[in-house]
């Protein structure tokens, strides 16, 4: 999939679905496919694959209970140790996917954006977050 432009404004967005079973992950691209309609999605299901995949990234969907080989022992770990890697403009933005309230509360304080639960994928505001992330902002 290669994207010239898309409708959050970003031409060539890329997102990598981090941690997801395979039917998550077809989930998770068709609610990112409503939101960034030309966006490139790669899914990773291991730390080797997600240090290729973030060359470019524009927005890291990590799941809370991480499906692969990472060093991590789940996504909120994951996302402290990237929040604590990243090197300024040009990272990507990171956002937990999880239902469970007080795991998105640890994300954020860890350094992710809000993120979006898999119960609510095509709601709105999971479309206006997915958008949002993509652009490096916070809906």
């Amino acid at each position: 999939m290669n994207a010239e432009s898309n409708t959050s404004g970003q031409a060539g967005a890329k997102v990598v679905l981090v941690g997801h079973c395979v039917p998550d992950s077809y989930m998770l691209r068709s609610a990112v496919q409503r939101a960034v309609p030309d966006a490139t999605i790669v899914m990773v299901n291991s730390s080797e694959e997600l240090d290729e995949a973030m060359q470019g990234a524009d927005l890291l969907l990590v799941n809370r209970a991480l499906d692969g080989y990472f060093r991590a022992g789940g996504g909120v770990e994951l996302i402290r140790q990237l929040a604590g890697e990243r090197r300024g403009a040009g990272s990507p933005s990171i956002m937990l996917v999880s239902d469970i309230a007080s795991a998105q509360q640890e994300a954020e304080a860890a350094g992710a954006v809000p993120g979006i639960g898999k119960k609510a994928l095509y709601a709105d505001q999971t479309r206006e977050r997915l958008a949002a992330g993509v652009r490096g902002t916070v809906a």
